[in-house]
């Protein structure tokens, strides 16, 4: 085949193959020139429907929760608390010795001052008044010396004695005046014994541990009761670091507890914590109740309002 007629053959096949495609296109396309709209797809059959609206993503909801509006940081604000006791003291005999008679029992109301128990003193007394009689002995020995020493003294001005005698006196009477002094020490010692044969308690509230019955020997560091403030009384509770900036020390702060519904006990912030919660983010926050009739005890769950301004 000569190669005047092969190209001529592919000239006319590269030109019939241009003008159908360029048809086909321009048959797509409107007549105003805009871009023809895209064809639908077919519809799916029966059985594929289903599968094919499990597997397809559904669409996403906005589940994001509305962050509440923060509660005013001034006005009255409610919190729960706990009353605890102020105080709470273990109370131990001074000296050893034998429990004679206990006065109390254990959930006793008791005063500062009152005598909770007393030990067996038989021997003390005895020795107080072994000292009483030995300060009135040295204060005898202490007068005749110095009846001694101002005789000696009259003698000395009229030459009359040697100045060592004098000097002898005047060292006797020094000594009977240290008899007295060291008598008086030991009486003083016997009596205090004797006063604290008996344990009274250091404060007003309540007897919260009896540790001790008649008859038990009590050593230095034997507790024999755990006495409890009661008056006043603490209120400890927790409020949000949010109110921080405005709680202020002298508050007011009104507290009710179920034992007494209806009823108000007033007290004022006393002291606010430092340090806040890192696991509930609140700080602690304390009152004192006056509770002067002691009806109020510890461990009582308590209502607190608070005014913060």
């Amino acid at each position: 085949m000569k190669p005047t007629f092969v190209l001529l053959l592919t000239a006319l096949g590269l030109c019939a193959l241009g003008c159908g495609g360029s048809g086909a296109a321009d048959a797509e396309k409107p007549a105003d020139g805009t871009p023809a709209a895209t064809t639908a797809p077919p519809p799916l059959p029966e059985d594929v429907r289903e599968v094919a609206s499990v597997a397809r993503p559904a669409q996403a909801e906005d589940t994001t929760e509305k962050s509440p509006a923060p509660e005013p940081a001034s006005g009255p604000v409610v919190a729960n608390g706990e009353l605890v006791s102020p105080v709470r003291s273990e109370l131990s005999v001074k000296n050893p010795g034998r429990v004679a008679r206990v006065y109390v029992e254990e959930g006793a109301r008791v005063r500062r001052g009152q005598t909770l128990l007393t030990l067996e003193s038989d021997y003390v007394a005895l020795e107080l008044k072994r000292a009483e009689a030995e300060v009135s002995r040295a204060k005898a020995n202490a007068g005749e010396a110095e009846r001694d020493f101002e005789r000696k003294k009259e003698l000395l001005a009229k030459q009359s004695v040697s100045q060592a005698a004098f000097d002898r006196s005047l060292s006797a009477l020094e000594s009977a005046r240290a008899a007295v002094a060291a008598a008086e020490a030991a009486r003083d010692l016997a009596s205090q014994k004797l006063q604290d044969a008996a344990l009274v308690s250091p404060l007003t509230g309540v007897v919260a541990e009896r540790r001790t019955d008649p008859g038990e020997r009590l050593g230095d560091n034997t507790v024999a009761f755990v006495v409890a403030q009661t008056s006043p009384i603490k209120v400890r509770f927790r409020m949000p670091e949010r109110y921080l900036a405005t709680l202020r020390e002298g508050q007011p702060v009104r507290a009710t507890v179920d034992p007494y519904p209806g009823e108000v006990f007033t007290g004022k912030v006393t002291q606010i914590g430092g340090v806040v919660d890192p696991a509930t983010r609140t700080v602690q926050v304390e009152t004192l109740l006056a509770n002067t009739d002691g009806r109020l005890s510890p461990g009582l769950f308590a209502r607190v309002e608070i005014d913060l301004k």
